[in-house]
């Protein structure tokens, strides 16, 4: 019986798997008038490689390119060990980098026009179903042009793609995948989906900025519970500030910059409860255990609270 494509030709994608030099990060990131995107395209592995399979995805394609590149195969090898036994490979595209930088982009002969590929040093960036033929070549070039991590360089190469004419169809999901160079296997950096947005890549920007800020905030618990106050507290008022409008990051972050200095510690937790009332609650329920500096900043609100009174 002949093979049948399915729904799934109705699938249109631009995607960048990239290796940054400098830190060993690999990552993958993708944009689709197409729901739930990122569960079907984006795949990486601490350590091992990012994959991007789409055009009529095979979504198997993803792990196992990435258990070929983990056996010691290079992103060529694994891109045409999977495509071998795959009888719709004239429909697929697939991006597959590897961890020393090797990085290959295959495009089917039947993928939707207009289709195509672009890539450099250590990325790859792949597109079909597009508005026009410009779409992979300005991912490259604002690829290797932007600076910054290699979050922001994916994102970069993104709104690229957007510029020049994107999805045929639109937008519809987004989601980027960076994974370390080292750590336990299931470590991310970020692993950011959105599902169903009007303007994905705009919301995708805004959920990295939301774990850049949580990402931070993490750093300086761990600097805080090793006893450095001064930087944990730096941390932690840079995470505030760079997620403002997370007030659930305000508060926590307050008890943290509380066991440096208490003043800013009590701004950060009232600023929250401003927003949310519900906080001052929550505050008086912690333990010790849980937020060592919970008392400290509950006696200075009622202290304060009295003072007025």
């Amino acid at each position: 019986m002949a093979a049948s494509i399915g729904g799934g030709a109705r699938r249109g994608t631009y995607s960048i798997v990239a290796r940054d030099p400098a830190s060993g990060e690999l990552g993958v990131a993708v944009q689709s008038h197409w729901f739930g995107v990122g569960a079907v395209v984006a795949w990486a592995r601490r350590g091992v490689g990012a994959v991007a399979t789409q055009s009529v995805a095979e979504v198997a394609h993803g792990p196992n390119a990435l258990d070929a590149l983990q056996r010691g195969l290079s992103a060529e090898e694994a891109a045409a060990e999977v495509l071998r036994a795959d009888a719709l490979a004239r429909y697929r595209q697939l991006g597959v980098v590897d961890a020393d930088g090797r990085a290959v982009s295959y495009t089917g002969s039947d993928c939707i026009p207009h289709a195509g590929e672009a890539g450099g040093e250590g990325f790859a960036c792949q597109a079909n179903m597009m508005a026009g033929e410009r779409v992979p070549g300005a991912m490259a070039a604002a690829y290797e042009a932007h600076d910054g991590d290699l979050a922001e360089r994916l994102l970069a190469a993104l709104d690229a793609a957007e510029a020049a004419g994107g999805d045929v169809r639109g937008r519809q999901s987004a989601a980027l995948i960076v994974v370390p160079a080292a750590g336990e296997p299931w470590r991310t950096r970020f692993d950011v989906r959105v599902e169903d947005h009007a303007a994905p890549l705009v919301e995708l920007r805004r959920l990295v900025r939301f774990a850049r800020a949580y990402e931070m905030a993490g750093q300086a618990d761990e600097l805080s519970a090793q006893g450095e106050h001064a930087e944990a507290t730096r941390l932690y008022l840079a995470a505030a500030e760079l997620a403002p409008e997370a007030d659930e990051l305000t508060f926590w972050a307050g008890l943290g910059v509380a066991a440096g200095d208490l003043d800013a510690g009590v701004e950060l937790v009232r600023r929250a409860a401003a927003v949310k009332p519900a906080w001052l609650t929550l505050l008086g329920r912690l333990s010790h255990e849980m937020a060592p500096t919970a008392e400290a900043v509950r006696a200075a609100i009622r202290a304060a609270v009295d003072e007025r009174a």
